[in-house]
């Protein structure tokens, strides 16, 4: 008879590690989070501004909420501070602002999204995040979609804001212009709008692929989402945006090969051309705009920004160093902003240039405060992407494909940023404050409290001695995050 002895050569049998029902509701939340700020406009769209400003103040007060209660680890010396003294020089423009009314809720709009990702950066690892940026983004790329496709099948003719079947005064104000397989034109989205559709299509290629090459699973299904963020990102025919994807190109090649340095000084070679391609890329767009616009469809003069931007730098030019008061986006019910600028017979809310933006409503200091604040961004996110991780002796570890989402988004916001005033909002601004807080809370992925907290809690940490176990301060790899040796 075979006798259970009392001293076995292996541990007993344990249930497989699970996330806790609240971790995971946590992660749901802050994935919906994600998903209000990438689908920007389809809320206001689908349901109105009432009820838009209803959902978005609650999920403010819900997330501050959750955050005073869960308390994560925060190193408060380690606080993005350009972003806070940029936040704070706008709140502090309420006080000469000559549109007061507008200025305080565009404000509640800025610090609720300021909230938001610093809330997320705190609670979420960089695995959870890039999970959770990868499962909003899938959720925006469907629906925009199968809205087209619901238009197309059902409706059969464009339609306007509100789910309203009526003929418009200008194809601008539909939401859906029934385009989806009219191969010659431009299609929207859920957010109503090709230029905002274009670049989260395009954030939606690089996060798959990001999660593609850290080992996730169900691999087939996301060369399916990098597919279809493909099809929406070439449909939305947006000249900007596909002058934003070659120089994300031209980052992730570079950053590619300064992970190939193995000796001191031999990155200079890489940091040199990569300068001269940038600024003969510059030069040539500058000089040849004309002819590349053109091949784009689009006029020289980016369809009519020109003339934008030379209304708004008068107007800057009044109150150069502080500014006329916060306003992002332009409220056009706002008698200073009503019929100011028209573009096809509707009153236009950006600048079309943060730049030139931020020089009309916060002047000088404020252009200065903004640059300092993507310097930093930018300086970070490039050695985060470029430097092998390190923290002790060990120079051998490989290098995370986690590392590249920061540097690439950065990218995205700069070049976007000189034909659209969206990087100052929405995810745009949600994801600059987001990364840059990670990045200086979490210099490396899955070391440090920020990153080691949440994988205590959820049972995965794992101890150095262990078979199989990772450094100390480490979390163990989630099933879906286990290195596949395909690092990018």
């Amino acid at each position: 008879m075979a006798v259970h002895s009392k001293h076995p050569a292996s541990a007993p049998p344990e249930p497989p590690v699970r996330e806790k029902t609240g971790h995971l509701m946590l992660r749901g939340w802050c994935i919906l989070v994600l998903f209000m700020s990438l689908s920007g406009t389809a809320w206001v769209n689908a349901f109105g501004e009432l009820t838009t400003t209803v959902i978005t103040i609650a999920g403010g007060v819900l997330s501050a909420v959750l955050w005073i209660v869960l308390r994560p680890p925060v190193q408060w010396r380690r606080l993005p501070w350009f972003v806070v003294a940029y936040v704070a020089w706008a709140t502090l423009s309420l006080t000469w602002s000559a549109w007061p009314a507008t200025t305080a809720l565009t404000l509640l709009l800025l610090w609720i999204t300021t909230l938001q990702a610093l809330f997320i950066g705190s609670v979420l690892t960089w695995r959870e995040l890039v999970r959770a940026a990868a499962s909003a983004l899938k959720w925006v790329m469907a629906l925009s979609f199968l809205f087209e496709l619901w238009v197309w099948v059902f409706v059969r003719a464009p339609i306007l804001p509100g789910f309203v079947v009526d003929q418009a005064d200008d194809p601008i104000e539909y939401w859906s212009r029934n385009n989806l397989f009219e191969w010659d034109k431009r299609i929207q989205g859920i957010m109503g709008n090709a230029n905002l559709l274009a670049p989260v299509a395009l954030l939606a290629i690089i996060v798959f692929a990001i999660r593609l090459f850290s080992g996730a699973p169900r691999r087939t299904f996301l060369w399916i989402w990098i597919g279809l963020s493909a099809f929406l990102f070439v449909r939305a025919g947006s000249a900007t945006a596909y002058l934003t994807a070659a120089a994300v190109v031209v980052v992730l090649v570079t950053v590619l090969l300064m992970r190939t340095a193995t000796r001191p000084g031999e990155r200079t070679k890489y940091y040199v051309a990569y300068v001269v391609v940038g600024l003969g890329g510059l030069l040539a767009l500058w000089l040849l705009r004309g002819t590349i616009f053109t091949a784009l469809g689009r006029n020289s003069d980016l369809t009519g920004r020109e003339g934008i931007w030379e209304k708004v730098l008068a107007r800057a030019a009044e109150r150069p160093w502080t500014g006329w008061g916060f306003a992002t986006p332009w409220v056009p019910t706002d008698p200073a902003f009503d019929g100011w600028i028209i573009d096809h017979g509707q009153t236009v809310m950006q600048a079309h240039n943060m730049w030139v933006d931020v020089s009309m409503q916060l002047g000088i200091i404020g252009v200065a405060l903004l640059a300092l604040l993507y310097l930093a961004f930018v300086w970070r996110a490039w050695f985060f992407a470029i430097d092998r991780p390190r923290w002790d002796l060990r120079a051998d570890r490989p290098y995370s494909p986690l590392t590249l989402l920061p540097t690439l988004v950065g990218a995205i916001l700069l070049v976007q940023g000189l034909a659209e005033s969206s990087p100052l909002l929405l995810w745009g601004w949600l994801f600059l404050v987001m990364l840059g807080s990670k990045i200086k809370q979490s210099p490396h992925v899955g070391v440090g409290p920020a990153e080691q907290t949440v994988a205590i809690e959820r049972g995965e940490a794992v101890a150095r001695d262990e078979p199989g176990g990772r450094e100390p301060g480490t979390a163990a790899a989630t099933a879906d995050d286990r290195p596949s040796g395909r690092g990018a």
